[in-house]
């Protein structure tokens, strides 16, 4: 079991920058998939992005430039570095801890930390 606790959301004007963190417990994260996921009000939940094992990040389309996904294993901690953010960032933004073994797909989420970006 791993147990997933979000930090660091609030509000922020357009072109601002927010440090989510996202702190791990019950197991050491360096043996999962690391994401952030995110939901609008009234859209399906979507991925931001991702960082493997071996510290392979993916992005989706719209933040690619500006977020940056990166996980200090030592500290148990996933972040998610935002610039230049955009009103249509704003949404919950959600942790998630991935990994299979023997056939079994293990998944974890935290309870997610609102984001607004608004002036």
């Amino acid at each position: 079991q791993v147990q997933l606790v979000e930090s660091g959301g609030g509000l922020v004007q357009p072109g601002g920058s927010l440090r989510l963190s996202c702190a791990a417990s019950g197991s050491r994260i360096s043996i999962y998939a690391m994401g952030w996921y995110r939901q609008a009000p009234g859209k399906q939940r979507e991925l931001v992005a991702t960082i493997t094992t071996a510290r392979d990040t993916s992005y989706v389309d719209s933040v690619k430039g500006r977020f940056t996904i990166s996980r200090d294993n030592t500290k148990n901690t996933v972040y998610l570095q935002m610039n230049s953010l955009k009103p249509t960032d704003t949404a919950v933004y959600y942790c998630n801890a991935y990994k299979t073994s023997s056939g079994t797909a293990y998944n974890y989420w935290g309870q997610g930390t609102q984001v607004t970006v608004s002036s």
